[in-house]
């Protein structure tokens, strides 16, 4: 959690990935510290398969609001110079990265989703992908589009006017921007995002805390805890726990469970 640029040894990971040939999927809040953008971009190119930009806003207000910190005009200038880098190690070498903003849902932001979609069609971003605000704590209540009907419908329309925008203009490239978690809710179930919606986690991805721990999703600590304990790499090796009785439980039982079915992360099945 938090940004993997500032890890001391971030650099070996990037070693090991071009020795083994593993690409890696990494999320940034694109400051790009220590090296700055360009040479961050060189080394990170060509061995990823998508970079995530946090991305919260299509105005300098909105984004500084949320991305405390933050610097506007800096962050549209790395973005550009990071896909103009990208689309070079493209053109030598046939090899793709995927640029991607990654949004949280929220009223801080509802206005601007439409625009921020246009913003990422301008730059050349490939992929606009979000989830709602999760609220497990009472003072950001008031920030989720899931909060009441009313909040439902002005998520439902910006997302419609979304699809409309992706539908109608392409990419440079000629593909479409794709849109993940982006769909409309039902107003009269607020609390299941999707009914019958499938967990994207469970059985494909894992999550190793940096104590060891294996954690079954990215829910917060204290709410994702209650699904259970599941081992921890220091003292079991990943695939006993992988193939071990408690996580296979939970795979096939999480339907059920109270935090799984309030979740934000669950997708209609059609999306996977």
């Amino acid at each position: 959690m938090g940004e993997p640029l500032l890890y001391k040894d971030f650099d070996k990971i990037i070693d090991i990935c071009s020795a083994y040939k593993i690409k890696m999927n990494l999320t940034t809040n694109g400051t790009f510290p220590g090296k700055g953008v360009i040479e961050w971009a060189k080394r990170i190119v060509p061995i990823t398969s998508d970079i995530k930009f946090s991305w919260n806003g299509a105005t300098k207000k909105t984004y500084e609001t949320i991305m405390a910190g933050c610097n506007w005009e800096k962050a549209l200038e790395n973005v550009k110079s990071f896909i103009a880098i990208r689309d070079s190690h493209f053109q030598k070498s046939g090899y793709y990265c995927r640029v991607t903003f990654q949004l949280t849902f929220m009223e801080f932001n509802i206005d601007e989703l439409v625009e921020i979609v246009r913003l990422a069609l301008h730059l050349g971003v490939d992929r606009i992908k979000g989830h709602h605000l999760w609220v497990h704590f009472e003072e950001i209540k008031n920030l989720s589009m899931r909060r009441s009907p009313d909040a439902i419908r002005r998520w439902n329309v910006a997302v419609e006017k979304v699809q409309q925008i992706a539908d109608e203009t392409l990419l440079n490239n000629g593909k479409k921007i794709l849109l993940e978690n982006i769909f409309t809710l039902n107003q009269n179930t607020p609390q299941n995002i999707s009914s019958g919606g499938v967990c994207p986690f469970l059985g494909k991805e894992a999550w190793i805390s940096a104590l060891g721990r294996f954690d079954p999703c990215c829910a917060p600590d204290a709410q994702r805890r209650a699904l259970g304990e599941f081992g921890n790499l220091h003292t079991d090796s990943f695939l006993d726990i992988w193939n071990g009785d408690s996580y296979l439980n939970l795979v096939k039982s999480y339907a059920d469970h109270p935090l799984c079915l309030s979740c934000n992360m669950r997708k209609p099945a059609g999306e996977l």
